[in-house]
């Protein structure tokens, strides 16, 4: 009896053994899974690698979610923001939960972002601050140069310390109460440690933060915390908690395009503009902006006739906002955005002829239903596009080709 008692015992430490091995496989196979991005693709008949069924599907979901977030009809959004980016760089941002650590991942997507961000944005200005040893200090100062941000940014690589949300606060609270009265003041916090040490009361600066109608969003990398989702419930930003490297970059780029404008704080107001002209090349002249002499380039305020090196910015003699007339036309989609294409399931008459060819880049269109890729269509024109074209018209393009072509769908 006892032998068949240990031989049973053996048996169920064995299968128990084998349990618990699947399960850790599993938990490697899914915390590993963006480093076999090969597993991903596979070969057609003609030897082109594309994505199997399974991830085009997730890629698709992701793109929808955040196209059906930014298309919305007749609401009015602020298309002049002034951010201040707030990265949490306490020891915190050591972890190793996201490879190699927080940090390292923050800085790669926080540099995607900036430039989404002054793509979706010409005519905002961006700034950054880093929270290290308890102490926040500006980085960059709020400005249209996105190279500037990146570089400063890749140059102060290094966690220490603890958090203070309270100090961030006060230091965006600070700058942003000196922009005009038509800019929209926002932060936007990427927060890594489950704690915050603050030296005075970190209500006192939520409510001061709501006065000057600030919009504070957080987005976590570690655990939901009550105070960053307190601060987004008064302020009227978003609170979200990534579960991965791509799910956190997800949520970062959703907050590049201009999001809806508060109600009680939406308040139509004319803005003075400046046109300024490009600077002859080989002319010696002193930057406003930098205080140094330049040769050739530049811009000339037609107010005060001092020189900036980039475009948007505010002059820094007279204050006059300087913009390109290419700032405002790219600007104008946010008002009338691109309608989602519609997916093509199968034919709508049993006589209809489907094209063959995408209509904006003439390659063929696979069926519908097909498990190589999905044929999507205008819900206006009818046209038919490929899914790259699709991404492309409403991310870049911000037009629809088959209803600018249309004459009657123009005039209308």
């Amino acid at each position: 009896m006892n032998k068949n008692r240990k031989g049973m015992e053996v048996e169920e430490d064995e299968e128990g053994e084998e349990e618990g091995g699947g399960k850790e496989l599993e938990a490697w196979e899914r915390a590993y899974a963006d480093d076999r991005s090969w597993e991903a693709l596979q070969e057609d008949e003609s030897g082109i690698l594309h994505l199997d069924k399974k991830h085009q599907q997730l890629q698709q979901r992701q793109y929808r979610r955040r196209l059906q977030a930014v298309v919305a009809s007749h609401i009015q959004r602020g298309l002049i923001r002034y951010l201040y980016i707030i990265l949490d760089f306490s020891r915190a941002a050591g972890e190793k939960d996201f490879k190699p650590n927080r940090m390292v991942v923050v800085t790669n997507c926080v540099e995607a972002f900036v430039r989404e961000f002054f793509d979706q944005n010409p005519l905002s200005h961006l700034g950054i601050i880093i929270i290290r040893n308890g102490i926040a200090h500006r980085l960059t100062d709020l400005s249209g140069s996105p190279e500037s941000h990146i570089k400063a940014l890749a140059n102060n690589l290094e966690c220490s310390g603890d958090s203070s949300l309270q100090n961030a606060l006060d230091l965006a609270h600070g700058y942003l109460t000196q922009i005009p009265s038509y800019g929209h003041r926002e932060v936007l916090i990427l927060y890594s440690a489950l704690s915050t040490c603050d030296p005075g009361d970190v209500m006192d600066t939520i409510r001061k933060c709501k006065d000057a109608k600030m919009r504070c969003s957080v987005v976590g990398l570690s655990a939901e915390i009550y105070i960053c989702k307190h601060l987004c419930e008064e302020t009227g930003g978003v609170y979200s908690v990534a579960l991965d490297e791509s799910h956190f970059k997800d949520l970062l780029l959703e907050h590049a395009p201009p999001p809806p404008a508060i109600a009680e704080f939406a308040v139509a107001s004319l803005v003075k503009m400046g046109f300024p002209q490009r600077g002859a090349e080989g002319v010696i002249s002193i930057c406003a902006c930098h205080k140094e002499v330049k040769i050739g380039g530049g811009y000339t305020c037609p107010r005060c006739k001092a020189r900036v090196c980039e475009l948007p910015t505010e002059c820094h003699i007279c204050g006059l906002t300087l913009v390109s007339s290419p700032h405002l036309a790219r600007s104008y989609h946010h008002l009338f955005p691109v309608a989602p294409f519609e997916e093509v399931i199968g034919r709508t008459a049993p006589n209809q002829r489907l094209p063959r060819t995408c209509f904006g880049c003439q390659q063929f269109l696979p069926n519908p239903g097909s498990k190589v890729g999905v044929r999507l269509a205008c819900p206006r024109c009818k046209k038919h596009f490929c899914f790259d074209c699709d991404i492309y018209i409403h991310e870049s393009l911000h037009n629809c080709p088959g209803c600018e072509s249309s004459p009657t769908i123009t005039s209308s």
